[in-house]
């Protein structure tokens, strides 16, 4: 069995992406880190992680960021085509870690960090 090709994209100075990432070396694991802040969103990866997980999980409508936007550009996010948008001008409002299993968007996707899931996820 080949070791998967995972890419993790968050910020690192997030705590969740902290721990995930701290938990991948304490496994052994080798992974790829893409960092939103230094190298953007992938726009390209954006349709395949909504279709992954759903709108409603990857865009985080809880956080500070989301709070602080205006009202109209969070009424854009109303729709999968807004929300793309607004992930592109306001990486903050991805909830991290976004992980790709496989390397790829259309591959096996998971949002936030979770020792059970991550646990099976490495196993498969």
């Amino acid at each position: 069995m080949s070791t998967p090709t995972i890419i993790i994209y968050g910020i690192p100075n997030c705590d969740t992406v902290k721990k995930a990432r701290a938990w991948l070396t304490e496994q052994g694991v080798d992974y790829q880190f893409h960092d939103f802040k230094k190298q953007g969103v992938p726009a390209g990866r954006l349709p395949g992680w909504l279709q992954a997980v759903g709108r409603d999980k990857l865009l985080n409508t809880r956080g500070t960021t989301w709070r602080k936007l205006d009202a109209d550009v969070q009424a854009r996010a109303g729709d999968d085509a807004g929300a793309m948008g607004v992930m592109q001008e306001h990486p903050s409002v991805i909830k991290r870690p976004v992980a790709e299993w496989d390397g790829k968007a259309s591959g096996r996707v998971s949002v936030g960090f979770d020792v059970g899931q991550w646990n099976e996820l490495l196993k498969a």
